[in-house]
């Protein structure tokens, strides 16, 4: 009895357990399957990865400060970051990762680096 590949439907040749008839099938199939939740996952990522690098090219020196305005200039959303710290006295920084951001007096932020 010969199997036939899910992808493309070409006969499969080598072991019983086989499902697609080369890696190219079985990587299409897959993509397909996984199309919807992949493209939410990816945007995401994208997001944090620009707010990262973002917040990295403005915070050289590991602390700093900086104006909403040029965050939001630069590309930077509020909405997404990677987790939030509080400090014992209630202090609120969000993080990217290991680049933070604190709301200040005004309309500044001071940007911090998360010691590893």
């Amino acid at each position: 009895m010969s199997k036939e590949c899910l992808e493309c439907g070409d006969k499969i040749i080598g072991r019983t357990d086989k499902k697609f008839c080369s890696d190219a099938c079985r990587n299409s199939y897959n993509n397909t399957i996984n199309k919807d939740s992949k493209n939410l996952i990816r945007n995401t990522n994208n997001r944090l990865r620009k707010n990262y690098r973002i917040l990295e090219s403005l915070n050289p020196d590991q602390k700093t400060k900086v104006s909403r305005g040029k965050l939001i200039e630069k590309g930077f959303d509020f909405n997404y970051f990677t987790s939030i710290y509080t400090t014992k006295v209630g202090t609120v920084y969000y993080f990217v990762y290991d680049q933070g951001y604190l709301p200040i007096e005004g309309d500044f932020y001071a940007l911090v680096k998360r010691e590893s």
